[in-house]
């Protein structure tokens, strides 16, 4: 998929998302997505691809534990 078609669709998402609608339809084709948590995980999957596409390698998430003592 060409990056322009990814950002179509990316923004298809998010306003059904918003709207809080779960059908989305996108060149002909409807997508349902049973919950919110679907269509955030969609939405978060082409961010990423969308990403890749930008620059050339994926994107780096950073993950850290926090503790502490409570004092």
């Amino acid at each position: 998929m060409d990056l322009e078609r990814m950002r179509a669709l990316l923004a298809a998402l998010q306003e059904a998302r918003y709207a809080g609608v779960r059908s989305v339809s996108y060149d002909g084709k409807s997508i349902n997505y049973g919950s919110d948590a679907e269509l955030a995980n969609a939405i978060a999957d082409l961010e990423g691809r969308i990403a890749t596409a930008n620059s050339g390698r994926p994107r780096r998430r950073r993950w850290g534990t926090v503790a502490s003592k409570g004092l």
